[in-house]
């Protein structure tokens, strides 16, 4: 027997969908007169080879306080379910939500219209005592558009956005995914590179508190991520050639990747002067050294991979 599957695609697509493609079509007629909602924040253009010439999209910023949004937004957020996989809807009643949204805008017929790219939502939670923390919860570029730089667009956008207001401390993303992180990496080594704290010569000396305290003022980026992009910065300054300047800085990042390591061994101390003798034997033969400077090593080579490919994207902008 055939599964139901319309019935599972009410599940979580609102009612008053189409069954028939002829019908379908006909709305899609009526686009004409859609108009993006919200506030526009930004407009830029991405050349179309196929076409030969440059396509403008638009990033708008939105609330349920839009009129006809909310019923947009519950029939844009069903994507979410066909291509993130542990997606989820979230609560639009809440006020602390924003809605960041990417537009293509195109003529048709003597017509302007707007085609939806993707979108970004964005929780902002307390921290006390008068600071918020814009938290990334979900991000979709369709299909039809990936691979076209309007992930680092849009999040470039909103970290510009939040920029602006004094009281925000700094932005995260919610259990980020592998692309994500990528992405964000170079969103925040374009907006970090001009910073005196990034300077050739002060990368050299290492990390410091001075590159904490002016990418979070200036540009609310975490410590976490400071950290990150000073890495891959400083990676562009070494010559990594040259033996004494890819000794320190392979030095430089295996200290930081030691961190879990130095936590094994301390946990490692405690055990000595608790546990038994043969206790002690059976937990320190669960520990391979040498497996342990394997995996350090593996680590440091796939972030130095990782940071290039960052450095080389930067490259072409």
């Amino acid at each position: 027997m055939a599964d139901d599957i319309e019935n599972k695609i009410r599940e979580i697509i609102p009612p008053g969908f189409n069954r028939s493609i002829d019908d379908f079509a006909c709305l899609l007629e009526k686009d004409v007169n859609f108009k993006p909602f919200g506030i526009l924040l930004h407009t830029y253009s991405v050349h179309n080879r196929e076409a030969g010439e440059d396509i403008t999209y638009q990033i708008y910023k939105a609330d349920m306080t839009c009129p006809g949004f909310r019923e947009y937004h519950e029939r844009l957020q069903t994507f979410l379910m066909w291509f993130i996989e542990t997606a989820s809807f979230i609560d639009v009643d809440d006020e602390r939500w924003n809605y960041f949204l990417v537009f293509e805008k195109y003529n048709k017929d003597g017509a302007t219209l707007f085609a939806t790219v993707g979108y970004m939502t964005v929780y902002n939670y307390y921290v006390y005592p008068d600071k918020t923390r814009p938290r990334v919860s979900q991000m979709l570029i369709l299909p039809p558009f990936q691979g076209e730089g309007h992930g680092a667009q849009l999040l470039e956008t909103v970290h510009r956005y939040y920029m602006l207001s004094p009281t925000v401390l700094d932005i995260t993303a919610e259990d980020p995914s592998e692309n994500y992180v990528k992405l964000r990496d170079f969103v925040l080594v374009k907006l970090c590179q001009d910073l005196p704290c990034f300077s050739p010569e002060k990368l050299k000396q290492g990390f410091s508190q001075e590159m904490v305290t002016e990418a979070q003022q200036k540009l609310k980026v975490n410590k976490q991520h400071t950290r990150r992009v000073y890495e891959i910065l400083r990676l562009r300054a070494t010559d990594m050639a040259n033996a004494e300047q890819s000794r320190s800085y392979r030095l430089d990042i295996k200290r930081r990747l030691m961190g879990p390591y130095k936590k094994k061994q301390r946990e490692i101390a405690k055990m000595r002067r608790c546990l038994r003798p043969e206790e002690l034997t059976n937990q320190l033969n669960q520990i391979d050294l040498n497996l342990q400077h394997k995996q350090l090593d593996e680590t440091f080579q796939q972030l130095v991979s990782d940071y290039r490919r960052v450095l080389e994207r930067l490259a072409q902008v």
